[in-house]
């Protein structure tokens, strides 16, 4: 059982965030169970790494005095499993916007798919969504999007050591991905899109591993809350 000092000098917390919390929702579920177990008026507490509302999976929480290795955390190589959605384009290249425009998959094959893919593994240069909490002179790229403005965005070069196409299933197309910190999964299945001159967005995604933590060994954010104000009402 963890007591206040062992919070207050650091813990590191493995949570499978569900589908539709913000990441910044599961911090607050776990820092509002601490503070109101323990009465603490306050409590360090924060992520190492933002998942997308529509993406499941592996958060690090880190409290107290840990909060200082977050950055170290961040770093760490990032596996991912999903679907990519051939076929049809979005803004967001994600759910968060609506399809925009449709493709004919009749001459897409299993075979032109696997041979796509080996394109982008190895270092690689990928240009992150519009649709992306990334800023621009002092302003996130998202509001450039929603206010339907134009607007320049660097590419970055990132990492991709792994990627696997799992099953294949038109459109669908699912996939297991080991990447760098900073590689965007909806702009690989955007891009897997244009290679494949048939559209595509990302449908499904799912944070397995951050360096060496499973979401195997993760708590959903309620069940902690729960667990934790259990132990005050015994």
């Amino acid at each position: 059982m963890k007591t206040k000092e062992d919070f207050l000098a650091g813990q590191l917390l493995l949570i499978d965030k569900p589908l539709e919390w913000s990441s910044f929702q599961a911090v607050n579920k776990l820092k509002w169970a601490i503070r109101k177990r323990f009465d603490l008026k306050k409590i360090k507490i924060g992520h190492a790494g933002t998942l997308d509302p529509l993406a499941t999976g592996l958060l690090l929480i880190c409290t107290g005095k840990f909060t200082k290795k977050i950055n170290e955390l961040q770093g760490q190589d990032k596996e991912y499993t999903g679907t990519i959605t051939l076929g049809a384009t979005t803004p967001s290249y994600d759910l968060e916007t609506e399809i925009n425009e449709t493709f004919s998959l009749e001459n897409i094959s299993e075979e032109l798919i696997l041979k796509a893919v080996q394109n982008f593994i190895g270092e690689i240069e990928q240009t992150p969504p519009i649709f992306s909490a990334l800023k621009k002179d002092g302003k996130r790229l998202y509001e450039y999007a929603r206010e339907g403005k134009a607007v320049e965005i660097k590419k970055r070069r990132v990492t991709v050591s792994e990627y696997e196409i799992t099953a294949i299933k038109l459109p669908e197309v699912k996939f297991r991905i080991v990447c760098s910190k900073g590689t965007y999964i909806r702009s690989l299945a955007h891009d897997l899109g244009v290679a494949l001159s048939c559209g595509g967005h990302l449908s499904e995604l799912r944070r397995t591993k951050i360096g060496v933590y499973h979401v195997n060994n993760a708590q959903d954010p309620n069940d902690f809350g729960e667990k934790l104000l259990g132990e005050e009402a015994k």
